[in-house]
């Protein structure tokens, strides 16, 4: 990244349906496409709109998302090349940086977002983590915590109180991680493995996005949120998971890290959906339950997925 994108991911305004409106429509000027009529999906990490043609426009929140976008679309062609059933980058040049925002596009594989089965979640996670990368994909070490501090440090609309219990919680997440001891092989690792980032295709095939987060490092990484999602917040039911450890070949809750690895993505879960209670009351909300929930350790049953 170039001091000239850092600066301007420094004034860059927060990520909003208006503000990214304004970038998509100068990232499809850059790469020859139509933003009238374009449909926003979501925001989260990235708001992500569809476009009438059929492709998806991801826009991050700054630049300084640069690099992990070029290697989102390196991910991408790698996957590609091997026959995985993953998001194809659009060949034209990019990463595109406008705004202090970095875009990258892809094909659309639907007109409806639709989500696949606890099947397809299970196999297309197995048969990642048995595909060996190119020496010259260069895929970064796994670091859990990577953007947690610049997010920490931009929060507003959390309470001090919250905001301590947050700060604290991640110091205990990285002394947590760092003890450790993990039983599966290493290898290449989507980074934010689950049934929200597994999509169903028009003619019913299942294909991995949002792939911005791959690494090499403990494959426990790409289980964890399918298990806690089943044991901690009943967002799959016991036949769902006994499907996806069947699948995998391996169950996560019979592993002794399961309950710190499960405490650590709590941790930084909460503070990735604390960056947008500043703009919406209802993450708000959700952040201040979640933390009371952590401080007093009840039940995470009542956690609304994001």
């Amino acid at each position: 990244m170039t001091r000239s994108q850092g600066e301007a991911a420094e004034t860059v305004e927060p990520l909003t349906h208006e503000s990214a409106a304004q970038t998509l429509e100068q990232v499809c000027q850059r790469a020859s496409l139509d933003s009238a009529g374009a449909e926003l999906v979501r925001i989260g990490e990235n708001a992500v709109f569809r476009l009438r043609e059929p492709v998806i426009v991801r826009i991050a929140r700054t630049s300084r998302y640069a690099d992990a976008a070029a290697k989102e679309v390196r991910v991408a062609r790698w996957l590609e090349s091997a026959g995985y059933p993953a998001t194809r980058a659009l060949d034209v040049e990019q990463p595109i940086v406008v705004d202090g925002r970095v875009a990258t596009v892809w094909e659309s594989v639907s007109e409806h977002e639709e989500y696949g089965d606890i099947g397809q979640v299970a196999t297309l996670i197995r048969d990642l983590h048995r595909l060996d990368p190119p020496e010259t994909l260069e895929l970064p070490e796994l670091d859990p915590f990577v953007r947690a501090d610049t997010r920490l440090a931009k929060v507003r609309g959390v309470s001090d109180d919250d905001l301590a219990f947050l700060h604290e919680g991640l110091a205990d997440a990285r002394r947590k991680w760092n003890e450790l001891e993990f039983v599966l092989p290493r290898g290449p690792v989507h980074g934010d493995a689950s049934i929200g980032n597994v999509i169903r295709a028009s003619d019913g095939h299942a294909v991995l996005i949002d792939l911005d987060g791959f690494a090499t490092g403990p494959r426990e990484w790409d289980l964890i949120q399918t298990a806690m999602y089943y044991d901690r917040f009943g967002w799959h039911t016991r036949e769902e998971y006994e499907t996806f450890v069947g699948i995998y070949g391996y169950d996560l809750l019979e592993w002794p890290g399961y309950h710190d690895l499960a405490a650590i993505r709590e941790v930084l879960m909460t503070i990735w959906l604390s960056q947008k209670a500043g703009d919406d009351a209802r993450s708000a909300a959700e952040v201040h339950n979640r933390v009371d929930d952590m401080r007093t350790g009840a039940s995470r049953r009542d956690w609304a997925p994001y």
